[in-house]
């Protein structure tokens, strides 16, 4: 027991530490700067983990192989564009269809509370963006959860494409704008404090701020009751029913929550990006997202967290060089000059798989092996003078 609060207090003054360090950087760094793309792929990385973790949370601890994520971004990205549009802006976004919605939650609560309302608005569209995406979940889920392994992984990316097609439906135009996208919305780019002449950017802080909450809830929802009984139904559905789980119950509330984050991953892809096209949730975004959990690791929180950190930093700027054609000691032959990136980018993936069947953390997580460094270099290093056993 003391030894797990010692890891809980750890892990706490780590995200803290690196919070303070987010905050520090982002002031440092100027918007112009090459290290710039320092803080706007650590924005994106911690959007991706989010979602990572919620695919894996259903994946990797559920056993349910589901490929819908895409589309329940999609929904958590339009509900939160939709209900942060300023009315001002709404006839500058909607000119081709009359609008059907003129609710902005950051303005109505900003009138109301000042900075503190606006925040509240923000926060109260992120969660209905998840809210809209669950409760799709909870209507789908009585069909497709009584289907098992790729006939389940099908289905939901059916499910997917039907969203991303339905959003652009003229018909729902006057809401989704239909294939247009919507734009003027709330961005990250809004969280700031202005001293005078000074601005305190938050926009890395409030992403990593938002991910790292997400992350500890599921977290918590892995270590309780129904999380040991997610990873029962994953190991054997059979001896789970037998000792009184109810399946169907608890694989509808793995989806749901599993598809709130993705909802919640969404908008805060929408406050990262310029605009909201339903055209950019294709089905590469799921299989993105499930390449992280791959090369993370299946059943590992860190391992998901890990893999986004790696993958978006490597395809997003490390290996941006070799479109240029020359990366450190590597030049990129003409004909491969445009997407040489991609080619070494895959080559590096498939030799992560390699030596990481498992991915890089198994379905450990990061306290694991701290431990076992721990013990073996340092509580078990032999003394000056001492021969070492064995």
């Amino acid at each position: 027991m003391e030894n797990k609060k010692t890891q809980n207090i750890t892990t706490v003054v780590g995200i803290v530490f690196l919070l303070l360090l987010v905050i520090v950087l982002e002031q440092i760094i100027s918007p112009t700067s090459t290290m710039a793309m320092l803080l706007t792929v650590t924005k994106k990385s911690a959007i991706y983990a989010v979602v990572a973790v919620s695919m894996n949370l259903l994946n990797g601890f559920t056993g349910l192989f589901s490929l819908g994520q895409a589309g329940f971004m999609l929904m958590g990205a339009y509900t939160y564009a939709i209900f942060t549009i300023p009315r001002a802006e709404r006839d500058a976004v909607y000119y081709y269809y009359d609008q059907a919605m003129e609710l902005s939650f950051p303005e109505v609560f900003g009138n109301a509370l000042g900075s503190v309302g606006f925040l509240l608005g923000v926060l109260l569209a992120i969660i209905l963006g998840g809210l809209v995406a669950a409760a799709v979940a909870y209507v789908i889920g009585f069909p497709v959860l009584r289907l098992k392994s790729d006939y389940l992984a099908i289905a939901t990316l059916g499910f997917a494409e039907i969203i991303r097609a339905l959003f652009q439906w003229t018909k729902l135009g006057p809401i989704t704008n239909g294939a247009n996208p919507l734009k003027n919305y709330v961005r990250l780019n809004s969280f700031k404090i202005e001293m005078g002449d000074t601005t305190i950017g938050l926009s890395t802080f409030t992403t990593l701020l938002f991910a790292t909450i997400c992350i500890g809830i599921m977290v918590m929802l892995i270590n309780s009751s129904y999380g040991r009984a997610f990873k029962a139904i994953r190991e054997d559905e059979v001896a789970a029913e037998a000792m009184g789980i109810n399946l169907y119950k608890h694989k509808q509330i793995a989806f749901c929550i599993s598809c709130f984050f993705a909802g919640v991953g969404g908008a805060m892809l929408a406050m990262f990006a310029n605009t909201v096209q339903a055209n950019n949730f294709k089905s590469n975004m799921t299989f993105e997202i499930l390449l992280i959990v791959v090369l993370g690791g299946i059943g590992s929180v860190s391992g998901s967290c890990i893999g986004a950190v790696l993958f978006v930093f490597a395809a997003e700027w490390w290996l941006r060089g070799l479109d240029s054609g020359k990366w450190l000691f590597i030049n990129a032959p003409g004909v491969l000059r445009n997407g040489f990136r991609l080619v070494v980018f895959s080559v590096g993936i498939m030799i992560v798989i390699l030596f990481f069947r498992r991915g890089i953390m198994g379905d450990k997580e990061l306290p694991y092996y701290a431990k076992r460094i721990r013990d073996r270099f340092i509580i078990n290093k032999p003394k000056a003078g001492e021969k070492e056993n064995g």
